[in-house]
């Protein structure tokens, strides 16, 4: 069930919500435990690529792409007759549809380590149904998705994955495994939802030893919610969209919501420091996590309590944050809980270009009145959220053609340089005013207009189905990624500009076939500055290993955000995809104190996953 649907059911359990307060209750009185996370057959994942197995994008008879299914509004079921058409045009390449590069998936998977003597322990502590060695389930412990793994499990191959896949069930169990792996030097891998996209699921091609995946889905259970102080106990297994669910089922939500809350997990925002669209809110992981247990070789990092704030010198769970499965096994966090906002409404403004939509999102957060999410898209992905949209028929074509009218030949908007912003409100009915009104006359302010609610919702949601996008061209010879970073405001319109044009020219100087799709959006807003997001893609047919040859392009605008002032990243993390560029970041004596810190766990380097050591720096 969608927070909206929560929001005007009625099904908000009123015992989960603002009991009385009693200045003598004992907390543990006030706490409840939820049941187990909703089952829904349906929701199958793929394995080969991004998302649902019953969510595909394919070109169909007549030539256009279709999308099969029925979970995204305004996409799912519909045909799209001028995505390739417009595609086409902004890369200057023509392909014919029925031209394919036809996936080899499952690659060739090499046979896995053996060590007879781990494994009868494991088979000691574990049931069989929580140990898996077959191929698939190896293969697929083996990758996240970058374009450089999705790129290799369809026309390459992975030269190292798990040889063993282990599923726990609750904290001793995990703990257990540790030991095990301890004594005879074992290396263990956290998996979470499988959406890591730094290569940071990777395994080290050099790895003599034994890999095991740790699958935390298993431990996927809210153990309490303490409606009183507003927190609750969550099993680092537990999916974004079940935790969504659950804790609306009583009132209640956590507000992280990342572009990949479908899939992926608690466990998982914590390991790699992770960002949510309605972070202007509720903040980001670090603000909404109070507590966090960590299984580690050298014992669990836990802690006699969760108060609101204190003072305790150096905390080794803030060393958590971030640590992307190199410290240990994250087992369970205590999070704040936020009522379900009385009112959910969307809202969208159009500006005439890019630079106004900026100083409208600098001057917003100026007021101290910003709404949940506010997202700029530049104008490319402003054209490219058209091209997505079904063609239009009857009074709704005709509706259309007249607001295209007004906006481009009254208003005069150009259709090459207009941009849009889209805005969730939540909060009650007053604040939800008051953000509306400061929002629109800001926007009026600067030239922009208003362009409704439908727009708005159908931009926020839009991002949990162009994901498949990805996939989808790279059967049509595009191979596609993200990337972000955040900067300070005044070097914002400087970076997205140069970071464009660097990959231009690193195009260019390639003689790649057509031109690159590059295009970006602002994502979050700080009072100091912005988060970038960049979408890159171009056209490969003819090229000798594309994959490589996108990595060398990224990783030259990704040297272009660093001479720009951008961080190195906002919310994906480091995994091993960006560890090169650390020792641009990091100081010689920081990047040592992080070997130390692994040291001090991790003696032997059990969770060997190579997320952690930089060049030049001793592992």
């Amino acid at each position: 069930m969608s927070q909206e649907e929560l929001l005007t059911s009625g099904t908000a359990a009123t015992h989960g919500r603002r009991p009385e307060f009693q200045p003598t209750m004992d907390p543990p009185d006030a706490r409840f435990v939820p049941g187990p996370p909703p089952t829904t057959p349906k929701d199958v994942d793929s394995l080969d690529v991004w998302g649902f197995t019953d969510t595909t994008f394919a070109v169909n008879d007549k030539g256009n792409v279709a999308v099969t299914g029925n979970r995204y509004d305004g996409l799912s079921g519909q045909e799209l007759p001028n995505l390739l058409p417009w595609f086409q045009n902004v890369t200057k390449v023509s392909f014919d549809p029925a031209d394919k590069h036809i996936s080899s998936y499952p690659p060739a998977i090499p046979e896995p380590q053996v060590h007879h003597d781990f494994m009868t322990a494991l088979k000691g502590r574990f049931e069989a149904g929580q140990i898996d060695q077959t191929p698939a389930c190896r293969l697929r412990h083996g990758h996240g998705q970058t374009q450089e793994e999705m790129y290799a499990i369809k026309h390459g191959r992975l030269p190292r994955i798990p040889d063993i896949v282990v599923f726990p069930h609750d904290d001793e169990q995990v703990a257990a495994l540790v030991q095990m792996a301890v004594r005879h030097d074992i290396n263990l891998i956290p998996f979470g939802g499988g959406t890591n996209v730094t290569d940071a699921l990777r395994c080290p091609e050099g790895e003599t030893r034994v890999i095991v995946s740790v699958d935390m889905r298993r431990m996927n259970r809210i153990l309490w919610i303490d409606p009183i102080n507003r927190l609750a106990c969550i099993q680092a297994g537990a999916i974004g969209r079940h935790i969504m669910e659950q804790l609306g089922e009583f009132g209640w939500t956590m507000g992280h919501e990342p572009d990949s809350i479908e899939f992926s997990t608690l466990g998982g925002w914590i390991a790699t420091h992770a960002s949510g669209m309605k972070k202007n809110r509720y903040g980001n992981i670090e603000d909404i996590v109070q507590d966090v247990t960590l299984v580690s070789p050298s014992g669990n990092l836990t802690h006699t309590g969760a108060a609101p704030r204190e003072s305790i010198g150096i905390d080794p769970r803030r060393w958590v944050f971030g640590s992307e499965g190199a410290l240990g096994i994250i087992t369970s966090a205590i999070v704040r809980l936020y009522e379900l906002p009385e009112v959910q409404r969307f809202g969208s403004v159009l500006f005439k270009d890019f630079t106004m939509g900026l100083k409208f999102m600098y001057n917003l957060t100026q007021t101290g009145k910003i709404p949940a999410s506010v997202r700029l898209v530049d104008n490319l992905q402003f054209q490219f959220g058209q091209a997505l949209k079904p063609a239009p028929e009857g009074a709704k074509a005709v509706k259309s053609k007249l607001e295209k009218l007004l906006v481009t030949k009254v208003l005069g908007y150009e259709p090459n340089q207009m941009v849009a912003c889209t805005l969730v409100f939540e909060g009650s009915k007053q604040e939800v005013a008051e953000q509306e009104a400061v929002v629109y006359r800001l926007a009026k302010e600067v030239g922009g207009m208003k362009a409704g609610e439908d727009n708005g919702k159908r931009g926020y949601t839009l991002t949990y189905g162009i994901a498949y996008i990805r996939d989808f061209v790279m059967v049509h010879h595009y191979i596609a990624e993200s990337f972000e970073t955040s900067v300070p405001w005044s070097q914002a319109m400087t970076l997205a500009a140069r970071v464009k044009q660097r990959i231009r020219d690193e195009h260019h100087a390639r003689n790649l076939p057509g031109e690159p799709f590059i295009s970006c959006r602002v994502t979050q807003v700080y009072p100091t500055g912005v988060c970038i997001y960049f979408y890159f893609a171009f056209y490969y047919k003819g090229v000798a290993n594309p994959s490589q040859v996108y990595h060398e392009i990224e990783n030259a605008a990704r040297d272009e955000v660093l001479r720009c002032g951008g961080s190195l990243s906002h919310h994906h993390g480091i995994g091993k995809l960006r560890l090169p560029f650390m020792n641009q970041v990091l100081s010689p004596a920081a990047l040592s104190w992080r070997v130390a810190a692994k040291k001090a766990l991790d003696p032997t380097n059990v969770f060997g996953c190579g997320n952690l050591t930089a060049p030049g720096v001793d592992p």
